[in-house]
């Protein structure tokens, strides 16, 4: 019975009830959108990370991350990476010599990290073989080919089969040369990686720098699931023995931090529209219950009792909320639904994105849990914005309260 006399009561007066819910609407509409937008951009940056960067878990001796020292390797890397293949989940491993070198072209020179990689392994861990623009990956360049990305191409002004010339210090302290040609011009949509990380052949690179065979600096390792990400971390360090086993988390805390804390942030911003619509209502609340004076003092002289009174009141509000905002999570949910196929397209800024690191077309991801803890604070909103409203006319004297016009 109070359901359906809070119900009628609502559309005493359509136009204030409707002005509520389409604001109510227009409101949780925004937030669902805009949680949608920034989770899908944060898992576009996150499996960038991971598939394209770092790989899920990296391998390296302990010295190597602190110093960069090229004498700070992994002996017998390779068998390393044999025994780490034969764990469960674990989809693919690769060995690696990373140097932090100069490459020069016949106008200029930059500081980089070169990557000595397997063509033949590293495809199971990265995924940059997909990134090429121009060229081929490590094909149509029959001795010493290298794979550079988009900026760096632009930064030394050359182009595929342009020469280019790595300087690194071997073992001996020795500074030794070596010339190279690029193959094939990659972007990840990453400036400052694709800037900084030049790809050439383990062999070629062991060669130059008189490098220990099958040692290593890293072995790249990446896994089925990223929800197993700890258990195979664990088994790869029982295999390690005092080698320092990292994940993506670990390698990237940032990127971890934003994982973490994106959840909370998406919530505090539909909080605080809420918070927004939540005076909005009492104020609306207030004006019903001024209106209704005379009637509610009549109901508290005939014998209803309070509670059922604050209870109508209590109602009529969740009503109002729950309908403006089951409105704006469904068209919300629908638009950013659609989004998750057809990305947003945000070209017009991608050089301010692409220095960041995040991509100019965003694919949204619609999380069902938030939906849900969305609609339960929308009644919370509800509950809220009635209590002072509901105080207020249990506040009145039955008799003045009839006695008014």
């Amino acid at each position: 019975m109070i359901f359906s006399v809070a119900w009628r009561n609502i559309w005493r007066n359509k136009v204030r009830s409707l002005v509520v819910i389409i604001a109510v609407a227009i409101g949780l509409y925004a937030g669902v959108w805009s949680a949608a937008f920034m989770k899908g951009m944060m898992n576009q940056r996150i499996d960038k990370v991971i598939k394209t960067e770092l790989s899920n878990i990296q391998v390296h001796n302990p010295e190597f991350r602190k110093t960069s020292e090229f004498s700070n390797y992994i002996p017998n890397a390779s068998d390393l990476q044999n025994e780490i293949l034969k764990l469960d989940n674990v989809k693919g491993a690769s060995n690696r010599i990373v140097i932090q070198s100069m490459v020069a072209s016949a106008e200029t020179a930059a500081g980089v990290l070169i990557m000595g990689i397997d063509p033949e392994t590293e495809p199971d861990v990265t995924n940059l073989n997909t990134k090429i623009i121009d060229g081929q990956y490590f094909e149509g360049i029959s001795r010493n080919p290298a794979v550079i990305g988009k900026k760096l191409a632009e930064k030394l002004n050359v182009k595929v089969r342009s020469k280019i010339v790595i300087t690194v210090q071997d073992l001996d302290n020795n500074i030794t040369s070596g010339a190279f040609r690029v193959a094939g011009i990659y972007t990840t949509n990453n400036n400052i990686y694709d800037e900084s990380h030049v790809f050439v052949r383990y062999d070629d690179i062991q060669k130059l720098s008189s490098f220990p065979a099958d040692a290593g600096h890293e072995i790249a390792v990446s896994i089925h699931d990223n929800e197993l990400l700890d258990g195979v971390q664990q088994n790869i360090k029982a295999l390690s023995g005092d080698l320092e086993v990292l994940s993506w988390k670990e390698l990237s805390p940032e990127m971890n931090y934003l994982t973490e804390s994106m959840d909370l942030y998406m919530y505090i911003f539909i909080i605080i529209i809420l918070l927004a619509l939540l005076f909005g209502i009492i104020n609306t609340m207030l004006m019903v219950v001024m209106e209704r004076t005379k009637e509610i003092g009549m109901l508290l002289a005939i014998g209803m009792q309070k509670l059922k009174i604050f209870n109508m009141i209590i109602v009529e509000s969740i009503l109002l909320s729950l309908v403006g905002g089951v409105i704006g999570i469904i068209i919300g949910a629908a638009v950013a639904r659609i989004r998750t196929t057809h990305p947003l397209d945000l070209s017009m800024w991608a050089k301010g994105y692409e220095a960041l690191g995040y991509d100019a077309f965003v694919y949204f991801h619609l999380d069902p849990v938030l939906l849900i803890n969305v609609a339960i604070l929308v009644i919370l909103t509800g509950v809220i914005a009635a209590l002072y409203p509901a105080y207020k006319a249990l506040k009145n004297d039955p008799a003045d309260a009839l006695r008014m016009e």
